[in-house]
């Protein structure tokens, strides 16, 4: 039989860094031809991880626009990947995560009739409206596609609980881990001086981001949490890769801004980024990838949300939901900052998101549905 061709689509920073992976394992993988999509969703941000990772898309739509409505997005998104599909006539198209170019290459490829994997499926956290509009967009792509790749077990439940064919879904750890393992051992230096001195000190350092659409209201306290703490510990770096949104910036910038040991850059390349967590203390943030990653790495993390698809963390007690209270986000700082004992319990938890092997797994899974070899064990944390 001809080899299976296998789209993978993806448009932002943490769908690239999460795609690299699977795409170097299934392009050695000589069971398989490949092509490589990207919508431009966040173009610059691509770029540099596409050249991090020695990705070349075969086609790139380009989709970025400034201002541009989640419908506008996600109308080019399928019109656009339509014409590449009747191109390209692949057998399958992986989508990744929850964005809105992982739902719009779900979509066109259903419509064409082409089987679609979900890789990092089945998160969830029960609210239609938070994250939005992620939630809605992995549940939407959940309904039309035919090998769910789930990060964890807590995953492949939900999934088993919305009536998914417990055949169709197979664990394998969550590919940031796989991208983190590899980044972290490269050589890299930091472009800014105010990291480099930061990192080189022997002071401890505080990573912060920030960036969700829901938590845009509250940010004026995660600022004000910030400002707080930057006061109560004047020898500990706080660094904030701030997100370019000027709604954002508006929300945080008044707080921290005149603090010295409050470091503001913009959003960090993902090598440089990896070396910050490397050398955090403590990571607070309201990113879904920070909370997979941090762990990796040892660094407890406070995720400043209401909720989280990724509970799996918090159970085995890595993570702690704190919300977005500015005094409790504090209280939980300096919890940590202050009692020994206290982090030690978080740092060294089980990490629960992955081993370094989810490509390695999703591609043996994917040649299962083809009847091209048999699919791995499903990924256990800890063994």
């Amino acid at each position: 039989m001809l080899k299976p061709k296998i789209m993978t689509v993806y448009g932002t920073r943490p769908e690239a860094i999460k795609v690299a992976p699977v795409i170097k394992a299934l392009e050695k993988d000589d069971r398989f031809e490949t092509v490589v999509v990207s919508t431009g969703q966040h173009k610059e941000m691509l770029a540099q991880v596409n050249k991090m990772f020695g990705i070349e898309p075969d086609h790139d739509l380009e989709l970025m626009k400034p201002g541009q409505q989640l419908n506008d997005l996600v109308a080019r998104a399928i019109a656009g990947l339509d014409k590449i599909i009747a191109e390209e006539k692949p057998d399958a198209i992986i989508s990744q995560g929850d964005t809105s170019t992982a739902m719009a290459a779900a979509l066109a490829g259903f419509h064409r009739g082409v089987k679609i994997i979900h890789l990092e499926a089945g998160l969830r956290t029960g609210d239609i409206h938070s994250p939005f509009p992620e939630e809605a967009n992995r549940k939407i792509i959940g309904q039309v596609t035919e090998l769910h790749l789930a990060p964890t077990q807590g995953a492949k439940d939900n999934l088993l609980r919305e009536n998914f064919r417990e055949r169709d879904v197979v664990i394998t750890g969550n590919s940031v881990i796989d991208a983190l393992l590899e980044a972290a051992s490269w050589d890299t230096e930091f472009a800014d001086p105010r990291l480099e001195a930061a990192a080189d000190s022997d002071n401890r350092m505080v990573v912060v981001t920030t960036h969700r659409r829901e938590n845009i209201d509250a940010m004026k306290e995660i600022g004000g949490a910030v400002q707080d703490l930057a006061s109560a510990y004047p020898d500990i770096n706080f660094v904030l890769p701030l997100h370019l949104n000027p709604l954002v910036r508006q929300a945080v910038l008044p707080a921290v801004e005149n603090f010295d040991n409050v470091i503001i850059t913009d959003p960090q390349p993902y090598d440089q980024f990896t070396q910050l967590l490397k050398r955090a203390t403590l990571v607070l943030t309201d990113s879904g990838g920070v909370q997979e990653e941090a762990p990796a790495l040892g660094k407890p993390v406070l995720v400043m949300r209401k909720n989280t698809e990724r509970p799996e963390a918090v159970v085995s007690g890595t993570v702690k939901l704190v919300g977005t209270d500015r005094d409790l986000i504090v209280a939980e700082s300096k919890l940590l900052l202050d009692d020994e004992a206290a982090y030690q319990a978080m740092a060294n938890a089980v990490n629960p998101y992955g081993d370094g092997k989810a490509a390695k797994r999703s591609t043996s899974a994917i040649a299962d549905m083809f009847g091209l070899g048999n699919r791995e064990d499903d990924f256990t944390p800890g063994i």
